[in-house]
This record gives C-alpha cells, sequence and structure tokens, in this order.
C-alpha cells in the first residue's frame, strides 16, 4: 500500500520499526529470531509501511552496549532475509557503527538512521562511497546518560545549528545533500518541555533544506502527558505523527504502522480535495 500521488508535494512515509534487540523501552526481545522479525517486516509492509528500520542495539536510557560482531549477527541477516522476501520495501538500518554501516549497504539496506549522525569515527567514510540515504539524528549526551540532565538555552535552535553542521560535515565528506534526512531526536538527551517545544517548532527546521524523519512512537514524552505505560501511549503517538506532518514531516517512525497509516492517509485525503 502507498499513498496516492495526486498532490505536488510528497505524501508522508512511514516507516515500521523492526527492533532485534532483547531490552529495546518498547518491544524489547519479541522479534530477535529472524522468523519472527520477516514475519513482522511482511506485516507492518502490508500495513501500509514503505520502509523497515531495522535495529540491532538498543539507544534506550541505561542500556547495555552491544559489540559490532553481535550487532553484525543480529542485523544482516535479518536484513538479508526482508530485502530477498520484500525485494520493494526501502530498508534501513538504524546503526552508529561504521563497521556495521558498511555491510548493511552490502547487504541492500537503502538508509543509514544513525542517532549519533556519522560522529563515530570512520561513520562518514563508510557511507559517503554508497548512494544510500542517511538520517542524521539530534542527541544531547551518550545513550546510556542523556536523560539525566540535558540543559538547553535554546532547543529549538540548538538542534537547528547542530543538524546544519552535520550537513556541511557530510557535504565536505563527499555525500550530497540530497542523500540526507534530518531527526530533531524526540526523546534523546530532552525534557518533556524540551520535546513539546520542538514538536511546536518543528517547521523552524525546514531552513536546512532537508526532509525530516520524526520518531515519537510511544515514547516517554506521550507517557508523562497522558501518564500512560509504554504499551498504551498509541492514540498519543498518532496526535504527534499528524502535529508533525501538518509541519511538513515526510516520514514518520512508528511501531504501529496500521494505525499510523490509516490517520496520515485520512489526513491526506482532506488536505488534498478540490476546493
Amino acid at each position: 500500500m502507498s499513498f496516492s500521488h495526486s498532490s505536488s508535494t510528497p505524501e508522508p512515509q512511514v516507516m515500521g520499526i523492526l527492533n532485534l534487540t532483547p531490552d529495546s523501552f518498547s518491544d524489547g526481545g519479541c522479534f530477535v529470531r529472524p522468523e519472527a522479525a520477516l514475519a513482522q517486516a511482511q506485516r507492518m509492509v502490508e500495513e501500509g509501511a514503505t520502509y523497515i528500520d531495522i535495529g540491532g542495539e538498543s539507544t534506550r536510557p541505561g542500556a547495555a552496549a552491544v559489540s559490532v560482531e553481535e550487532e553484525l549477527q543480529r542485523v544482516i541477516p535479518v536484513l538479508q532475509a526482508v530485502r530477498e522476501s520484500l525485494p520493494s520495501v526501502k530498508i534501513s538500518v538504524d546503526t552508529s557503527k561504521p563497521e556495521v554501516m558498511r555491510a548493511a549497504i552490502t547487504a541492500g539496506a537503502s538508509m543509514i538512521n544513525d542517532v549519533k549522525a556519522l560522529r563515530e569515527p570512520g561513520a562518514l567514510q563508510a557511507v559517503a562511497d554508497s548512494s544510500v540515504d542517511i538520517c542524521l539524528m539530534h542527541m544531547q549526551g551518550e545513550p546510556r546518560t542523556m536523560q539525566q540532565h540535558p540543559v538547553y538555552q535554546d532547543v529549538v535552535a540548538e538542534v537547528k545549528t547542530f543538524l546544519a553542521e552535520r550537513i556541511q560535515a557530510c557535504e565536505q565528506a563527499g555525500i550530497h545533500k540530497q542523500r540526507l534526512y534530518l531527526d530533531p531526536g524526540f526523546g534523546f538527551g530532552k525534557t518533556l518541555s524540551h520535546n513539546l517545544l520542538l514538536m511546536k517548532h518543528l517547521k523552524a527546521l525546514h531552513i536546512l533544506d532537508c526532509p525530516l524523519l520524526i520518531g515519537v512512537s510511544r515514547k516517554s514524552m506521550i507517557g508523562a502527558v497522558l501518564d500512560k505505560p509504554v504499551d498504551q501511549r498509541l492514540y498519543g503517538g498518532l496526535a504527534l505523527a499528524v502535529l508533525a506532518v501538518q509541519q511538513g514531516a515526510a516520514i514518520i517512525r512508528t511501531h504501529d504502522v496500521a494505525p499510523t497509516y490509516d490517520v496520515l492517509k485520512m489526513m491526506q485525503a482532506v488536505e488534498q480535495v478540490a476546493v
């Protein structure tokens, strides 16, 4: 399934999250077996996902680090199986390790989704010689400790400055700007107030002239506002997805593909109707 293309502006795409980790905050341990992971990928494509985002290391606060070898063992067999079974789907790999990036690109990845925005030594070089898309995410601090004391003078301005600097670093490494997506990093080194301000002023990032990839699915900002546990945050996440797309987001990254696809398709139907 995909949205119709009757409008001159690109329709938002849905990216389904496929965590191959035992300790992710929402679905850790659910898809560690390759056959379970492949079945979930097939289900998400049937539900409307254009992208499948495969991750082999949890980035939740306090999560344990994973070695290169273990991440490769988790990610590459599933990537290969998804690529063989679903040849038309776009596969994103959520990693910060250059070795995993190279192996993923060789195995057929369409995008590298890096929470560290290619800041690890060798990461820029790992993707520069390829043609894959890249998502650069903002994060203050490191995943293990990022939520302890996040501080900003102006969160929107600082996120924008950081992403502008990473765009420049990519271009200096020979990575064309047309390959880049930007993620403001909701929940990555940010308080509830920071997250809400970023969502309210998402349009400010359009000055960077790269499409936005937004991931807020089941995150703690929803729990903080609604006082709901992880498994009861769907409706809050859908509200944020609509708010993000209304401000020009190109891709919504979500655990809940079918309802996200439906709300965005309904929204597009209203916006595209002839006057």
